[in-house]
């Protein structure tokens, strides 16, 4: 549905379009509630700033995913890692894959499964107010709602109306789409560790759905260069293995990743905050589609049972169920402060390497390639314009 969201009275309002967004609605439209979810965007597609990667987790665990069709996903089944001098490591664990994906395909079609559910939503429409009344909020022009939901980004205007939890701590993303292109190991997520043009992460070349995704994100200081200086830099360090220093992306992606974990508070009365307005993303990867799924839908449930008498406000014990990500902001203060490239062209294909990796990348489940199965990239032996790795 579009057009203006006028009077309308509902059960629940959710705002933002997104996966945590439209995971909630989806669960809460199924429990027979009315549930609008605001937009401002005119297209749920639009103006993403996600690489869209799906771990098998979230394929296994989220129900909503069931029926995702395959012409919307690629099928990347390892991680090849580089390290700063280009050497590398093939990471791979026995089942585990991950799934690149159409990302603006898979959202719309997330929203159209959301209103075959029954949920209202309204393109193009803001949320700009929420005022305080006996059975929930009156949002203007919005109409009235016995519960709502935030689910409108790092930047999250219903946190910042309703006096709630916002992320402080972020990484920068860049990614350029590249279509008309194929490269080598398009089976592999092709990671890079460099700390001047990516410190505090990673950066990447991906083989997509019809295109190649490059990006890379970072933490930002002043000192450093820009991110559009630290991937034209990162495009030529590449250049030897993956050549797109002169092709013209298709599309560019760029935003803020919150890094710093949940917001505190994450939720009041009547009011809840899902996915990155949660900051429901992991310290660590910078991931967060998982997350977002997962704990969106269980927030429309934990919603619907509250609106039919059966729980507690979900602003209660509900919330204590969200990810604190301990040990993954212990491994974020690590790899912010003790960063070395030096240690990572020391360090790649050893064990302890090999067990940082299956939590970064596995979720500890990995069994690695053998550690002789590292390779020098023969930088020396490519020749300008050669794009296939070693």
């Amino acid at each position: 549905m579009q057009g203006r969201a006028s009077h309308l009275q509902s059960d629940c309002v959710v705002v933002g379009a997104s996966f945590a967004g439209l995971a909630c609605a989806s669960v809460l439209a199924r429990a027979g509630m009315r549930v609008s979810v605001l937009e401002k965007k005119a297209d749920s597609g639009e103006k993403l700033h996600t690489t869209g990667i799906i771990v098998k987790d979230a394929v296994d665990q989220v129900a909503l995913l069931d029926g995702l069709p395959s012409e919307l996903v690629h099928r990347i089944n390892g991680v090849r890692l580089y390290a700063p001098n280009l050497r590398h490591v093939d990471l791979a664990a026995p089942g585990y894959y991950f799934l690149a994906t159409d990302t603006p395909r898979v959202m719309r079609w997330l929203a159209e499964r959301a209103k075959q559910a029954g949920a209202r939503i309204a393109y193009r429409n803001s949320f700009n107010r929420a005022e305080r009344i006996e059975s929930g909020f009156d949002l203007g022009e919005a109409g009235t709602t016995r519960f709502l939901v935030g689910a409108d980004g790092p930047t999250s205007r219903v946190a910042n109306t309703l006096g709630l939890g916002q992320s402080t701590k972020f990484l920068f993303g860049l990614e350029h789409e590249y279509a008309g292109v194929e490269i080598a190991e398009p089976d592999k997520m092709h990671c890079f560790i460099d700390r001047c043009l990516a410190p505090g992460y990673i950066a990447w070349v991906v083989a997509g759905v019809g295109i190649v995704q490059v990006g890379l994100a970072r933490r930002v200081a002043d000192e450093q260069p820009s991110a559009p200086a630290a991937m034209a830099a990162f495009l030529e360090k590449i250049s030897p293995l993956f050549d797109f220093r002169h092709l013209r992306p298709v599309a560019v992606r760029a935003g803020k990743i919150p890094c710093g974990g949940i917001v505190n508070p994450v939720a009041a009365e009547r009011a809840l905050l899902v996915g990155d307005a949660a900051g429901m993303v992991s310290p660590l990867t910078a991931g967060g589609i998982h997350t977002a799924l997962k704990h969106g839908m269980a927030a429309g449930q934990a919603i619907a049972d509250f609106l039919n008498g059966k729980s507690e406000d979900p602003a209660g014990a509900f919330v204590r169920t969200y990810p604190r990500f301990r040990t993954k902001r212990l491994l974020r203060y690590l790899f912010d402060h003790f960063q070395s490239d030096t240690l990572f062209n020391l360090l790649l294909g050893t064990k302890p390497m090999r067990a940082a990796a299956g939590i970064v990348y596995f979720h500890r489940k990995g069994v690695f390639n053998p550690p002789d199965r590292v390779e020098a990239s023969r930088t020396e032996e490519r020749v300008a314009g050669d794009t296939t790795p070693p």
